[in-house]
């Protein structure tokens, strides 16, 4: 009895797969093309040149109303992140809304050791969210950023921008965002679909100066 044989070959990278179930093969190319290095590289590429938006220094949240005159006290540097009113030990959605920005005065800083402390979040409070994606204080931009994610937690005054987790994140869960100014690096591995993580641990495993923690869900 012959055996038809199927192959398939990857069109980025150029690898074959060869099974006799078609089925089979089916989910061989798509496991292939979630894990395939050229391709990633090809999207993470693209992502690069396409073009950034204008507001992408700074993202603002509904204020919350002052009773007092609208001018800032003049003590205030421009770049002070009003910290959301008593929030709840390790998140929670109680906090008011906030304005982040990532230029500022906080000039005065050097770069930080890790590893990540990954007890940050019964030390720290969230000050506002970028692009729904929640901040640990304290911040100082641009040379003091915070901790950033809830449950992809990267230190961004630790990150070096080698880029070892975006490479090693099968599911697409980061993008570089800018963050000039600041001592360790002026881009950093922003978590944009944090939603979407898996769990797998890879990127928390190869970060050189450790400055990922991951958290999975309860």
């Amino acid at each position: 009895m012959s055996t038809t044989v199927t192959e398939y070959v990857c069109p980025d990278c150029g690898t074959l797969l060869r099974h006799s179930n078609p089925t089979t093969l089916e989910s061989m190319r798509d496991v292939h093309n979630q894990l395939c290095i050229v391709k990633r590289q090809k999207t993470m590429a693209a992502q690069v040149a396409a073009p950034k938006p204008a507001a992408a220094a700074s993202v603002t949240t509904a204020k919350t109303p002052a009773a007092a005159p609208a001018a800032p006290p003049a003590a205030i540097p421009a770049a002070t992140v009003a910290p959301a009113p008593a929030p709840a030990a390790g998140g929670g959605g109680g906090g008011g809304p906030t304005t982040i920005s990532l230029t500022g005065t906080g000039t005065s800083y050097s770069t930080a050791e890790g590893p990540i402390d990954p007890k940050f979040k019964e030390k720290r409070q969230v000050v506002g969210t970028y692009q729904g994606i929640k901040v640990w204080g304290p911040i100082d931009p641009p040379g003091q950023l915070g901790i950033w994610g809830q449950e992809v937690c990267i230190d961004f005054d630790i990150c070096v921008a080698d880029g070892a987790c975006i490479e090693a994140c099968p599911v697409n869960v980061y993008e570089w965002l800018e963050t000039p100014g600041h001592p360790a690096s002026d881009k950093k591995a922003f978590m944009i679909r944090e939603k979407d993580c898996i769990f797998c641990m890879a990127c928390e495993n190869v970060c050189p100066p450790q400055a990922v923690k991951i958290f999975n869900k309860s």
